[in-house]
């Protein structure tokens, strides 16, 4: 098996993934998905095994709600943190956290009535590599279990730029006035491939592969899941300006949570979101 992108899991065990999902555009993502599994999951006390569940806040929102959850990263980093969360969430245990791959977890076979494959997607490159990590979920899964699969789209690494162009204290604000930037988003737009080797080019994402709608739904299908929908989880939200002001009144946040739900499953602007979340169940 191929590895990722050293700089992709160098970041990860940097830490990066600390708190992300906790305000802003990962806020947005994290609110929607909730949603999504509270409806799609079987009862607890189901099995769920969130594979690159990073530190484990969608593992320990669901250890908290009576489900049996593994947490599966390969990051060193994640598995440690997570311990960090049991305090959060009293009373409530994950069933174990290990290191290891998507693409080979030690568990048996048919075991899952869940898989939570929310990273995996966009950190492996390879295109087999990935359909390994589809076709592993699909061995742990029990006959009808379901795959959460997340995916970032290649639209989103040019709106972004767009909506912070020339603005004040961003990063990304002359990104499109260097040819190399525009190169690398082109090739992401024309097979999903973004290139960016130790985030050397452009700033945000090392080397990751980026999904429409419709690749990801092939991708699923060729790994053997018929997939019941696919969701753009944060809409077109994520661009309100003073997002993390919105998002800490109760009023407004719940206005633009409503507009993600507008758009959510809408194929002619899905792309807009930049998580996808498509929801599967095993063949």
């Amino acid at each position: 098996m191929k590895t990722i992108d050293t700089a992709v899991l160098a970041g990860y065990n940097a830490g990066i993934e600390r708190n992300r999902l906790r305000s802003g555009i990962g806020l947005i993502e994290f609110e929607r998905t909730k949603e999504i599994l509270l409806e799609k999951l079987p009862k607890p006390p189901a099995v769920i095994y969130d594979i690159g569940g990073a530190y484990g806040e969608y593992a320990w929102w669901l250890a908290s709600l009576g489900y049996e959850v593994h947490l599966f990263d390969l990051s060193e980093t994640n598995i440690a943190m997570s311990v960090g969360l049991a305090a959060e969430y009293p009373g409530a245990a994950l069933a174990d956290a290990a290191v290891c791959d998507a693409r080979s977890i030690p568990r048996p076979g048919i075991s899952a009535d869940a898989v939570l494959l929310m990273g995996p997607l966009y950190s492996i490159t390879e295109y087999e590599e990935r359909i390994l990590a589809i076709r592993e979920s699909r061995r742990l899964l029990k006959d009808n279990g379901l795959l959460f699969s997340a995916a970032l789209t290649p639209y989103s690494v040019l709106i972004s730029r767009i909506a912070l162009y020339h603005t004040e204290d961003s990063k990304k604000r002359r990104e499109l006035d260097d040819p190399a930037v525009i190169s690398i988003i082109e090739r992401a737009l024309k097979d999903g491939c973004y290139v960016n080797p130790d985030k050397g080019i452009a700033s945000g994402l090392g080397s990751s592969h980026l999904h429409t709608a419709k690749a990801l739904r092939e991708e699923l299908a060729s790994g053997g899941f018929g997939t019941l929908a696919v969701h753009g989880v944060m809409g077109g939200a994520w661009l309100a300006p003073n997002l993390n002001e919105l998002l800490a009144n109760e009023e407004t946040k719940a206005v633009l949570m409503k507009t993600v739900r507008m758009l959510d499953t809408h194929d002619e602007i899905i792309g807009l979101s930049g998580h996808l979340l498509a929801v599967s169940r095993k063949a």
